[in-house]
């Protein structure tokens, strides 16, 4: 949502509680109209120009067989080699200058509107496409030299990107459209927004500034760039770098048969350990979220559970074992940075700038902000008190229950009170019927069908990744997606994202085709199979897939042909999460639980009795977790704001500050969460993770509609699900997301069904 980095892919999940990290990084970037490439580099966030003028004025020439200028609708992805990074992106800059600098000359020939944004979507398609498969590849399958690829290159494609987001001839010619009666009464919505954003977006680059200024500027986007890289490589680097191996039976007491076999799996492939199993270990403890999440939860070695929640919470720190990747200096640079860039834009401070391609000011988001925690304080103060009292009283337990102690016996009490365990439920959620399920809740909705691809010529980065087509009942191809659901630790970044790989576009369109299909590619780090075992999913796995589904969803179903507004481009980044977060809501509907929910071994129902154990569930302990979105989002907040000088104060003492009135239980002295929350230090949320809670309210409010209309009623549930594909999914960046939504639910959005889902209302009233 603020300036993106192809480092935090699109799609970036909300972090969830301790004990469930779902992002490490998970997260969408909605997609900037002008230009595709700006100051964090983002394989999407480039999309703009390339004609086939252009491409033979540009310099130098890279190779004809590099993988990288392949031109065809997928990528090459197996193909694609560190050395291949250099001569393609030279090319590709080089070609994109030339097709900016006849843009130049074009334009003060009083080009119109039609001609002007086409030749902007056209210039950095084909270079903002390439820089897409390379940062995608440091994220799935990162490894030292691909590292030292990118950090050469990343400086080119920044430097261009400033370049075309400051073009003085553009920027003047967009003014001169956005205020000519002939142009204004030609231009349709979409090219409207186009010009209003292509406007901000060149204000927000400089382009008023003055030389020196310019220059200082400048080189502020280069250096944040290298941090943002540097910050990401750091977190990866200290999560790899922590291992336990454990030998002993009662070390590992408690963990679930699941979790044991994905650690001796680990081991021996770590250790090259044929004999490594389940029963007898050894076992690998790493800080992969599967693991961490299960040990956090289920390990009975309270010494254990602090060892990894320590080394989770002082990741890349002064605390990690190899202080080289300490990210506290990073973190201090970034924010003298950034309050710097602002001052040069004329805004007192960073969330003023990222605000200003929102929905949300930082006023009315902080507002937001304070409205939900009033409403969740008093109850999670409520849920700390019973669950000290349940384990002194139900379980025993003596002495003061710390960090590392709240989520094993929160799930002990969850466990006693709902009756039924995560890993009892796993049994039926195997990936490939959630798949099933969540294809058939798409069809009941949307009216598209999603059928495997995987017999196309599309080559994948990994084994485990899947491909797919999406198309109409009637056979005709809409778009087509790849997932790859699983962790893989020593070479994936953590977390849950989807990223675009083309977005749909009539001006790109190949010969004889009206457009050219959307394509994207959703990441989680699910748990893996285990020898004959298929992968069985959390449950909030199953959500994350499904929150991934959904922004996967709004960029493939898009029913815009303007491609610098198609799908995910162009929409504010406060809203781009509302699709994302509305489809976990449908985790909760029965029709969709029993087409996915089957024993692995029997092929048995869910049981209607552990369903609503389930659903009843939802609301455990639901205003801890809402405090804890709520403390990331104002501590994001005050970073951000004119009021916080990182030169005077610790942004770990700021931390403590937010903590006091966010959390209940008062952070540990060593806490460094900051230090790999790469949300906003690597992943485009700066002043921007409360878009998360701002969208869950268009979300949930969302989901309230298909409540009013009806769940056990289908014709509605129908209807409703059309409403909603032709304007939430539908209609990308085209249309101001307020009017859209109005026009879905008939009039603005509520926080009463948000607070109502969370069984959080009768606090707010």
């Amino acid at each position: 949502a603020a300036r993106p980095t192809k480092q935090m892919a699109f799609a970036l999940a909300p972090l969830r509680s301790i004990a469930s990290t779902r992002p490490a990084g998970s997260s969408i970037r909605p997609r900037r109209v002008w230009p595709l490439v700006l100051v964090y580099t983002s394989a999407a966030a480039m999309r703009s120009p390339s004609t086939t003028t252009c491409r033979a004025a540009a310099a130098p020439t890279a190779a004809p067989g590099n993988p990288l200028l392949y031109e065809g609708l997928f990528p090459r992805w197996p193909d694609v080699a560190p050395e291949h990074v250099r001569p393609a992106v030279e090319a590709l800059v080089g070609e994109a200058e030339a097709a900016l600098a006849q843009l130049e000359v074009d334009v003060e020939g009083g080009a119109g509107v039609r001609e002007v944004t086409d030749a902007m979507e056209k210039m950095g398609d084909r270079l903002g496409r390439a820089w897409g498969v390379v940062n995608h590849l440091k994220s799935t399958r990162d490894t030292e030299e691909l590292r030292k690829a990118v950090e050469e290159m990343q400086p080119e494609v920044v430097r261009f990107g400033l370049k075309s987001a400051a073009s003085r001839p553009v920027y003047l010619a967009l003014k001169r459209i956005a205020h000519s009666g002939a142009d204004v009464q030609d231009m349709s919505e979409a090219q409207r927004r186009i010009v209003e954003s292509a406007l901000r977006e060149a204000e927000l680059a400089g382009v008023d500034l003055k030389a020196d200024d310019k220059k200082r500027f400048e080189e502020i986007q280069q250096r944040l760039s290298q941090l943002s890289t540097q910050f990401s490589n750091n977190v990866l680097d200290a999560t790899k770098q922590f291992e336990i191996r454990l030998t002993q039976r009662d070390q590992v007491a408690g963990l679930p048969p699941s979790t044991l076999a994905m650690m001796a799996q680990a081991a021996a492939a770590k250790d090259d350990v044929e004999a490594a199993t389940p029963e007898d270990g050894p076992w690998l403890v790493t800080l992969a979220p599967p693991v961490y999440i299960a040990i956090m939860q289920y390990a009975d070695d309270r010494d254990l559970r602090e060892k990894v929640y320590k080394a989770y919470l002082t990741r890349a720190s002064e605390f990690s074992p190899d202080t080289s990747i300490d990210n506290a200096p990073i973190i201090k640079e970034i924010l003298t940075l950034r309050k710097e860039k602002a001052a040069l834009l004329g805004m007192t401070c960073h969330a003023e700038v990222s605000c200003a391609s929102k929905m949300a000011s930082p006023k009315t988001a902080m507002k937001l902000m304070e409205e939900l925690r009033v409403a969740s304080y008093d109850r999670a103060q409520a849920e700390l008190q019973e669950l000290l009292e349940f384990a002194a009283y139900s379980l025993g337990f003596q002495g003061f229950l710390r960090h590392w102690d709240m989520s094993y016996y929160a799930e002990k009490l969850r466990q006693q009170r709902y009756d039924f365990s995560e890993e009892e439920l796993k049994a039926y959620f195997p990936l490939e019927r959630v798949l099933d399920g969540l294809f058939a809740l798409v069809e009941r909705l949307f009216s598209v069908k999603i059928v495997p691809a995987d017999s196309e010529d599309a080559p994948v980065w990994h084994p485990d990744v899947r491909f797919f087509r999406v198309q109409s009942l009637k056979g005709d191809t809409l778009a087509y997606f790849y997932l790859d659901p699983y962790a893989r630790p020593e070479e994936k970044r953590a977390g849950a994202w989807m990223d675009e790989v083309a977005g749909r576009s009539r001006v790109l369109a190949p010969a004889g085709k009206d457009v050219r299909v959307p394509i994207a590619h959703m990441v989680c780090n699910g748990s893996p199979p285990v020898g004959d075992t298929p992968s069985l999913m959390t449950f909030r796995e199953v959500e994350t897939l499904f929150h991934e589904a959904g922004h996967m969803l709004q960029h493939v179903l898009t029913r815009q042909d303007e491609g610098l507004v198609a799908g995910i481009r162009g929409v504010e980044w406060d809203a781009v999460e509302c699709p994302s977060q509305f489809m976990e809501n449908w985790c909760y509907d029965k029709p969709t639980v029993d087409a996915m929910a089957r024993h692995y071994k029997t092929g048995e129902k869910i049981p209607q009795e552990l369903f609503d154990k389930v659903v009843k569930a939802k609301t455990f302990r639901a205003a801890t977790a809402m405090l804890r979105q709520l403390h990331f989002a104002i501590l994001d907040l005050e970073l951000h704001s004119a009021s916080f000088d990182p030169a005077t104060m610790s942004v770990f003492d700021l931390d403590r500050k937010v903590a006091e009135k966010c959390t209940v239980l008062a952070p540990l002295e060593t806490d460094r969460f900051l230090c790999g929350f790469s949300h906003i230090f690597a992943g485009g949320y700066s002043a921007g993770y409360f878009s998360y809670k701002w969208a869950e309210v268009l979300s949930a409010d969302c989901f309230a509609a298909f409540e009013e209309a009806g769940l056990d009623n289908e014709e509605a549930v129908v209807e409703t699900g059309a409403r909603f594909a032709e304007t939430i999914l539908g209609r990308g960046g085209g249309q101001n997301p307020a009017k859209v939504f109005a026009d879905f639910r008939g009039r603005p959005p509520s926080s009463e069904a948000l607070l109502r889902h969370n069984g959080l209302l009768a606090q707010a009233s």
